[in-house]
Protein backbone atom coordinates (compact mmCIF):
# COMPACT_ATOMS: atom_id res chain seq x y z
CA UNK A 1 0.00 0.00 0.00
CA UNK A 2 1.28 3.44 -0.87
CA UNK A 3 1.97 4.85 2.59
CA UNK A 4 -1.51 4.09 3.98
CA UNK A 5 -1.60 2.11 7.17
CA UNK A 6 -5.04 0.60 7.72
CA UNK A 7 -4.38 0.44 11.46
CA UNK A 8 -3.85 4.21 11.78
CA UNK A 9 -6.92 6.12 12.97
CA UNK A 10 -8.44 8.57 10.52
CA UNK A 11 -7.37 12.19 10.91
CA UNK A 12 -9.01 15.24 9.43
CA UNK A 13 -7.01 18.00 7.78
CA UNK A 14 -6.91 21.71 7.15
CA UNK A 15 -7.91 23.32 3.89
CA UNK A 16 -6.46 26.77 4.50
CA UNK A 17 -7.76 27.87 7.92
CA UNK A 18 -10.73 25.49 7.79
CA UNK A 19 -10.49 22.08 9.44
CA UNK A 20 -12.40 19.27 7.71
CA UNK A 21 -13.27 15.99 9.40
CA UNK A 22 -15.06 13.33 7.37
CA UNK A 23 -17.22 10.61 8.86
CA UNK A 24 -19.89 8.09 7.94
CA UNK A 25 -23.26 7.65 9.64
CA UNK A 26 -23.46 4.24 11.28
CA UNK A 27 -26.48 2.38 12.60
CA UNK A 28 -25.60 3.37 16.19
CA UNK A 29 -25.94 7.06 15.20
CA UNK A 30 -29.55 6.73 14.08
CA UNK A 31 -32.99 6.30 15.54
CA UNK A 32 -35.47 3.60 14.54
CA UNK A 33 -36.28 5.50 11.33
CA UNK A 34 -32.63 5.52 10.22
CA UNK A 35 -32.26 9.27 10.85
CA UNK A 36 -29.33 10.63 12.90
CA UNK A 37 -30.44 11.32 16.47
CA UNK A 38 -30.11 15.08 17.08
CA UNK A 39 -27.60 14.83 19.96
CA UNK A 40 -25.19 12.82 17.82
CA UNK A 41 -24.39 15.91 15.75
CA UNK A 42 -22.80 17.29 18.94
CA UNK A 43 -20.70 14.11 19.18
CA UNK A 44 -19.59 14.51 15.56
CA UNK A 45 -18.57 18.12 16.25
CA UNK A 46 -16.70 17.12 19.43
CA UNK A 47 -14.64 14.59 17.49
CA UNK A 48 -13.85 17.20 14.86
CA UNK A 49 -12.76 19.79 17.48
CA UNK A 50 -10.51 17.24 19.22
CA UNK A 51 -9.02 16.30 15.86
CA UNK A 52 -8.48 19.98 15.01
CA UNK A 53 -6.58 20.53 18.28
CA UNK A 54 -4.41 17.48 17.62
CA UNK A 55 -3.72 18.70 14.07
CA UNK A 56 -2.35 22.05 15.33
CA UNK A 57 -0.15 20.36 17.93
CA UNK A 58 -2.24 20.71 21.08
CA UNK A 59 -1.96 17.59 23.22
CA UNK A 60 -5.13 17.55 25.34
CA UNK A 61 -4.20 14.35 27.13
CA UNK A 62 -0.81 15.73 28.18
CA UNK A 63 -2.48 18.95 29.40
CA UNK A 64 -4.93 16.96 31.51
CA UNK A 65 -2.32 14.56 32.89
CA UNK A 66 0.13 17.36 33.73
CA UNK A 67 -2.57 19.34 35.53
CA UNK A 68 -2.38 22.22 33.06
CA UNK A 69 -6.09 22.22 32.30
CA UNK A 70 -8.81 21.08 29.99
CA UNK A 71 -11.22 22.47 27.42
CA UNK A 72 -14.94 22.18 28.11
CA UNK A 73 -17.90 23.34 26.10
CA UNK A 74 -19.30 26.41 27.84
CA UNK A 75 -21.94 27.34 25.26
CA UNK A 76 -23.45 25.97 22.06
CA UNK A 77 -25.90 27.61 19.72
CA UNK A 78 -27.03 25.14 17.09
CA UNK A 79 -29.49 25.19 14.21
CA UNK A 80 -30.68 21.94 12.70
CA UNK A 81 -31.37 22.41 9.00
CA UNK A 82 -31.53 18.89 7.62
CA UNK A 83 -31.30 15.25 8.59
CA UNK A 84 -28.51 12.81 7.91
CA UNK A 85 -29.41 9.18 7.35
CA UNK A 86 -27.79 5.79 7.72
CA UNK A 87 -24.68 5.42 5.50
CA UNK A 88 -24.47 9.14 4.63
CA UNK A 89 -20.96 10.53 4.17
CA UNK A 90 -20.62 13.73 6.20
CA UNK A 91 -17.94 16.36 6.77
CA UNK A 92 -17.65 18.51 9.90
CA UNK A 93 -16.24 21.88 8.90
CA UNK A 94 -14.65 23.83 11.78
CA UNK A 95 -13.33 27.40 11.83
CA UNK A 96 -11.91 29.37 14.75
CA UNK A 97 -13.86 32.63 14.95
CA UNK A 98 -12.66 34.28 18.14
CA UNK A 99 -9.81 33.75 20.59
CA UNK A 100 -10.04 35.02 24.15
CA UNK A 101 -7.72 34.64 27.13
CA UNK A 102 -9.55 31.62 28.56
CA UNK A 103 -11.75 30.48 25.66
CA UNK A 104 -12.23 30.29 21.95
CA UNK A 105 -15.26 30.39 19.69
CA UNK A 106 -15.51 27.85 16.89
CA UNK A 107 -18.01 27.84 14.03
CA UNK A 108 -18.90 24.27 13.08
CA UNK A 109 -21.12 22.89 10.35
CA UNK A 110 -22.03 19.31 9.61
CA UNK A 111 -22.32 18.99 5.85
CA UNK A 112 -23.60 16.38 3.41
CA UNK A 113 -22.01 17.49 0.18
CA UNK A 114 -22.94 21.18 -0.16
CA UNK A 115 -25.94 20.87 2.17
CA UNK A 116 -25.61 22.27 5.70
CA UNK A 117 -27.30 19.86 8.12
CA UNK A 118 -26.32 21.64 11.33
CA UNK A 119 -24.79 25.05 11.92
CA UNK A 120 -23.30 25.72 15.36
CA UNK A 121 -21.28 28.26 17.29
CA UNK A 122 -19.35 26.56 20.10
CA UNK A 123 -17.53 28.33 22.91
CA UNK A 124 -14.81 26.16 24.44
CA UNK A 125 -13.50 27.39 27.79
CA UNK A 126 -10.15 26.41 29.24
CA UNK A 127 -10.43 25.32 32.88
CA UNK A 128 -7.95 24.55 35.63
CA UNK A 129 -8.05 21.07 37.22
CA UNK A 130 -10.23 22.65 39.93
CA UNK A 131 -12.80 23.66 37.31
CA UNK A 132 -12.10 27.39 37.27
CA UNK A 133 -11.54 29.44 34.09
CA UNK A 134 -7.84 29.71 33.33
CA UNK A 135 -5.80 31.47 30.67
CA UNK A 136 -4.97 29.20 27.77
CA UNK A 137 -1.28 28.48 27.26
CA UNK A 138 0.23 31.33 25.22
CA UNK A 139 1.45 29.07 22.41
CA UNK A 140 -2.06 27.63 22.08
CA UNK A 141 -3.53 31.11 21.76
CA UNK A 142 -0.97 31.88 19.05
CA UNK A 143 -1.94 28.71 17.16
CA UNK A 144 -5.63 29.64 17.34
CA UNK A 145 -4.91 33.21 16.24
CA UNK A 146 -3.17 31.89 13.10
CA UNK A 147 -6.28 29.78 12.35
CA UNK A 148 -8.80 32.52 12.97
CA UNK A 149 -11.07 33.02 9.99
CA UNK A 150 -13.18 35.93 8.97
CA UNK A 151 -16.61 36.34 10.59
CA UNK A 152 -19.51 35.78 8.28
Amino acid sequence: MSGNNVDTPYQGAFAGKTHRFALRVYFEDTDVAGVVYYANYLRFMERARSDMLRAVGIDQRKAIESGEGVYVVADVTIKYRGSAKLEDALVVVSEVREVRAASCVIHQRVMRGDEILTDAIVTAAFLSPEGRPKRQPRDWVEKFERLKGESE
